[in-house]
């Protein structure tokens, strides 16, 4: 298979790209390196490995230069990962937002229907896409109203509605992949959604961790490692669906501190701060379509995940 990834330098993306190249698909990855790093596709640009195809191309999804790039290199799936990925970026610039989520998506899916291409996957967010969800609804499913309460949030559902219009028009197939708290090596531990590569850097580094309000907020955490294995799976299943892709399994900010510092051997307790506004209280993703439609399910334990999280940052 020829496979084009976008945001193809960044956490997820390179190691979807590793994984890709791993099955002996040939893979090109997009990215204008705002926030991806060349060293997470190091080993892909080395080449390991008998037969490897990969290209990189630095580009910014917002250019018409994707559009041709795209239909030029003829990708027979498309995974769309590229995004401004700030929640409160999205509140500040939601101008920004937009342009970066909603048009850069736009040119890809051109790209895509130009190029034949067969499908494409998106990296949508459950976190936002359905909003604030009551109790009684946790975990969540797909079929519970979305109504985000982010400039990011509304990025995402728009592009979930114009991959069925493309699908309608085109016969462009997609696959959405409403993704819950992933984590895990590569993480950048500097940005805005990565707590568990946030802890894990502060602790070896012997630095105190704050956690912001009570901590007894949950988020649900899934591996890296099991969400590409989602994003494999999408390109053959789940056609025409929002699928999402978590654990079901809500766990407070409490509870992920204390699991991170027992692996890394720290005693110290966390600092706490006020609560940033306009954060959710509680939110985990229902994953029940995913084992029926993609035959998938996360594997990887919350320890396991951080034990190597924590090994990454170690080497």
């Amino acid at each position: 298979m020829k496979a084009l990834v976008t945001g193809g330098a960044g956490f997820i993306g390179s190691t979807l790209v590793d994984r890709l190249l791993a099955e002996g698909h040939a893979v090109d990855a997009v990215d204008d390196l705002s926030t991806g790093s060349l060293a997470n596709l190091a080993e892909a640009r080395a080449g390991r490995g008998a037969g490897t195809d990969f290209t990189f191309h630095r580009l910014d999804i917002r250019s018409d230069q994707v559009v041709d790039l795209i239909a030029r290199r003829r990708p027979e799936v498309v995974y769309h990962l590229a995004a401004q990925a700030d929640v409160r970026v999205s509140v500040d610039r939601p101008a920004f937002d937009a342009e970066v989520n909603i048009v850069g998506a736009l040119k890809v899916l051109e790209g895509a229907r130009l190029a034949g291409a067969r499908k494409v996957v998106f990296a949508s967010s459950g976190g936002t896409i359905y909003g604030t969800v009551g109790p009684d609804d946790l975990p969540v499913r797909e079929s519970h109203p979305q109504r985000p309460e982010s400039p990011y949030g509304v990025a995402k559902k728009a592009v979930g509605d114009y991959l069925f219009a493309y699908r309608q028009l085109h016969e462009l197939e997609f696959t959405a992949l409403a993704l819950a708290n992933v984590y895990g090596p590569r993480q950048d531990p500097h940005g805005e959604a990565g707590v568990v590569s946030i802890f894990a850097g502060r602790l070896l580094a012997g630095e105190a961790c704050t956690i912001y309000g009570d901590g007894e907020q949950t988020r649900d955490f899934v591996f890296v490692d099991d969400v590409v294995d989602a994003f494999v799976r999408g390109a053959e299943r789940g056609g025409g669906l929002l699928v999402n892709i978590g654990t079901g399994t809500e766990t407070s900010v409490n509870d992920l501190y204390r699991s991170i510092a027992r692996e890394a051997g720290v005693e110290q307790p966390a600092a706490y701060a006020p609560a940033r506004p306009g954060e959710l209280a509680r939110s985990a993703l229902d994953p029940g379509r995913a084992a029926i439609h993609l035959g998938w399910k996360p594997w990887t334990t919350l320890d396991e995940g951080c034990r190597a999280t924590l090994d990454w940052f170690r080497s």
